[in-house]
Formats: C-alpha cells, structure tokens, sequence
C-alpha cells in the first residue's frame, strides 16, 4: 500500500503498482490513493457493546453493521465481513493505526496492520461506473450503489474491497499487494476502452 518514499528501518517505501501512472481524461480518474494505514478489527466474543462504544467516544464513528464505510474524526471505517472492520486514516506524521488501536482495544478486538499488504487505487468521473462494469459483477447504478456503500466482490478474478467515497462517483478499491499489478493492467485497459468511445 505504501506510496510515499518513506523510511521505516532503513527500508523505504514502495508502490505495489509497478510503472504506474496516473490516468486523466475529462471523463475519468485513475490515481493511487493517500499513503494510508490501515489496520482490521476483529471484534472478540461479547466485546461488541465495548467496541462500539470505543469507535463512537474516540472517532465519532458509528461502527457499521452491514457492508458501509463511515468516515469519522481521521479516520474512516470500513466493513469488511461480520465483525470484521478496516480502520483507514492518512499516514501523515507517523500515524500507525495497529498501534493506536492495540492500545485502545486491548481485551476487546485483535487488531492487525494491513498497511502494506493492501494497494489501494481511486477511480473517479463520469466513466468510472462504465470502466469499472467491464469487470466487476455488481450493479453500481445510483440505485443500488451510493456514497458509502461498500462491496467484497472481485473484479477481473480478482478479490477486492471497494468503497464508493462521494456522488462524482468516487470509487476506493482496494487488493491484496500482490495481485496490484494484474489489477492495474486490467483496469488500465478497461479505462482505455471506455474512454475511446
């Protein structure tokens, strides 16, 4: 996931996407999104009044019940599976989500970094519903998909977890590091498909 050239003991940070560049036309966006970290919570056993309670005094999040994406105070919650989050925030100034959550929500949820096993990109425009229904299996008409909204889905055979941001449409996607450069090269040539039009 890491975007910037960060240092972290010595090693230094680096794009999942391998030769990427950004895609622009008036029609469609296609950039990497904020250097985040992020970190899953996985509620324990009878801890959830707890972990609900935690996110709404310290993030003013709403934890989400079913497939949302809540932004709250820096940070913004994103279901991932029953009683299973990423929790997503800028990584400016250090900030390492595990390491804050782990203090807070010790006893009640096991907390992982997902950081750097993630690459996550933005699609944004008037094409990026058409792009992105060249590969993804769900309906992402204004009826059935709006802000907030989020899908565990797959796209091109990928698995992926995508989140819509605002009514542009936005779109965050996000994938295992590993598949990032398959995902990319899928997605580059459905943008360049769409937009040819």
């Amino acid at each position: 996931m890491a975007n910037s050239a960060s240092q972290v003991n010595g090693l230094s940070a680096k794009s999942a996407f391998n030769g990427f560049k950004s895609f622009r036309t008036p029609d469609l966006s296609i950039e990497q999104s904020p250097d985040y970290t992020i970190a899953s919570v996985a509620v324990r056993a009878g801890q959830l009044p707890q972990l609900i309670s935690i996110f709404a005094a310290d993030y003013g999040v709403d934890l989400p019940q079913t497939p949302k994406r809540i932004a709250g105070r820096g940070v913004a919650v994103v279901w991932a599976g029953p009683g299973l989050w990423f929790v997503v925030a800028a990584r400016g100034d250090g900030r390492d989500m595990e390491l804050e959550l782990k203090s807070k929500l010790a006893g009640i949820a096991s907390v992982v970094d997902q950081s750097d096993s993630r690459a996550v990109l933005r699609i944004s425009g008037k094409a990026a519903r058409d792009t992105l229904a060249k590969g993804l299996p769900i309906d992402l008409h204004t009826s059935a998909f709006k802000p907030g909204d989020v899908a565990i889905t797959h796209a091109s055979h990928i698995g992926v977890i995508m989140w819509q941001m605002d009514d542009s449409p936005t779109y965050e996607i996000a994938m295992f590091r590993s598949f990032a450069d398959s995902f990319w090269h899928w997605l580059h040539d459905a943008a360049m498909s769409t937009t040819a039009k």
